[in-house]
């Protein structure tokens, strides 16, 4: 199938690695033939081609997107002609962190307590009624920490609203996690539910830096609960592809925190690390193929993000078991230029090797 991607950034180039080995091929709409996913397929830029995004779907059996924040308007547009997987449910959902809180109390999942906030007199109104310590955040288009502020101090009210810079924001009570955990699921066309291990992730200024593949010392209750979370959201959001929750690791149990509907950063591992990848299994989704086998084939995974500045990479590709992707970006600060994947039979080989690439963490 001809499957065409909104954006073209890495997600975008790993789902085309992945998906060529299974006979498809790849288009992309961007804002330059410079980003990350332009050699590896047709590449529709607003710099040569206006109508970009018509000629992707006129190139296109099926599309996907790169990130939440894609405009629901061209979702809608774009359906009239061609199917769009994970669809605008989805999508509508997980772009909105106040629709997104709405729907984990319909389906009784726990979440951190919340207030919607659209003025500083409202966000006064959410303290007294939250507490403090809590977090203000943009209800839409904020990742990796962008469009956050931790409140501590009721001093903090009008310096908090102004950084939201007037837009409608979501403030969310605090919660005291022992760690951070995600959980990645695939669904298919046919209804078919797939689930990778829960891992542990590490985060330095709100961006991703270290993912612990499968998370040690996890009760199986605690995956099962996770997977009953996953389930009921897959399966009420009519969702095709791969869907990510993370969620907090508390004495009192698991707090989902938000969701991706899409390929994700602590999936990555999962390249070298499962049966099949998410990337391929994403794509197998919404292709109507049959989902892939999601267990590890290590004992022990890591991934290592590249942030900033790609850095001493011969260290990587002198280690047996490790695997370098960097995804063709120029340096800039809090950019993410590639990834390391680490395999191991035991935890202290984990160990020894993450300390070998300790220049490339915070």
């Amino acid at each position: 199938m001809k499957i065409g991607v909104l954006g073209a950034g890495q997600l975008g180039r790993m789902l085309a690695i992945s998906g060529y080995p299974l006979n498809h091929q790849f288009g992309f709409s961007g804002n330059s033939i410079d980003e990350p996913s332009a050699l590896l397929g047709h590449m529709f830029a607003l710099e040569d081609n206006k109508d970009n995004i018509e000629s992707l779907v006129a190139f296109a059996d099926v599309i996907t997107y790169e990130s939440e924040n894609t405009d629901i308007a061209i979702i809608k547009e774009i359906s009239k002609n061609v199917v769009v997987y994970p669809g605008e449910k989805s999508l509508f959902t997980t772009q909105h962190r106040g629709r997104e809180k709405a729907l984990f109390d319909q389906l009784n999942i726990p979440c951190a307590p919340y207030q919607m906030v659209n003025s500083e007199a409202d966000l006064k109104a959410a303290v007294e009624k939250i507490s403090l310590p809590a977090i203000l955040k943009t209800a839409t288009d904020g990742y990796d920490g962008k469009g956050q502020f931790l409140m501590r101090d009721e001093s903090q009210i009008t310096e908090a609203w102004q950084s939201m810079n007037g837009v409608e924001s979501i403030l969310e009570g605090f919660v005291n996690f022992k760690r951070e955990l995600s959980l990645i699921a695939v669904r298919g066309i046919d209804n078919d539910h797939r689930y990778y291990p829960l891992v542990e992730n590490t985060h330095h200024n709100g961006i991703l830096r270290l993912t612990i593949a499968p998370a040690q010392d996890i009760d199986p209750v605690v995956q099962t609960t996770a997977e009953h979370y996953m389930q009921t959201l897959l399966d009420e959001m009519g969702h095709v592809g791969v869907l990510t929750i993370e969620l907090f690791e508390t004495e009192d149990g698991l707090v989902v925190n938000e969701m991706a509907p899409r390929v994700h950063n602590s999936g990555h591992w999962s390249i070298e690390g499962a049966n099949t990848s998410q990337f391929e299994n994403h794509v197998r989704a919404i292709t109507g193929m049959s989902l892939g086998d999601t267990t590890p084939v290590h004992n022990f995974s890591a991934m290592v993000n590249i942030i900033g500045k790609t850095g001493p990479t011969n260290i990587v590709l002198k280690m047996p078991n490790a695997h370098l992707h960097l995804y063709d970006k120029t340096e800039r600060a809090d950019r993410k230029l590639g990834h390391i994947n680490i395999m191991a039979s035991t935890q202290t080989e984990l160990d020894e090797s993450i300390e070998k690439l300790k220049d490339f963490l915070p």
